[in-house]
């Protein structure tokens, strides 16, 4: 059995990044327009477009050992802040989520050319 092995790609990656913070942002005005009931699809859309956000900012897309040790300094911090959330703790725990799911795309080097906006 081969393993095909694919270079890492840091504009994809990058790109991925802002298709997220994008997708992000739609999912927090769609939640905001729904109101009470959808605080908590707010609070992971904030997380979500924080997290891309953090790991956009760093620069350090072009190199994979570089993007995994972000992540995992991101992942390494006690609390994240920000405003305009509903709920600290459940957004702390949607960031380290999407945090985690980025380290394991990061280690197996798969799922950044998924440009979808619904991603499962």
């Amino acid at each position: 059995m081969t393993i095909a092995f694919e270079p890492w790609d840091g504009v994809a990656v990058g790109k991925w990044l802002d298709r997220r913070i994008h997708a992000a942002r739609l999912d927090q005005a769609a939640a905001d327009r729904r109101g009470y009931d959808a605080q908590d699809d707010y609070d992971k859309a904030a997380a979500e477009e924080w997290a891309c956000r953090a790991l956009q900012a760093g620069g350090k897309a072009d190199d994979q050992a570089a993007f995994a040790a972000h992540v995992k300094a991101l992942l390494a911090q006690e609390e994240y802040r920000t405003t305009g959330i509903y709920d600290d703790r459940r957004f702390d725990r949607n960031v380290r989520a999407t945090l985690r799911k980025i380290a394991k795309m990061t280690k197996a080097n798969q799922g950044f050319s998924n440009m979808l906006r619904y991603q499962g």
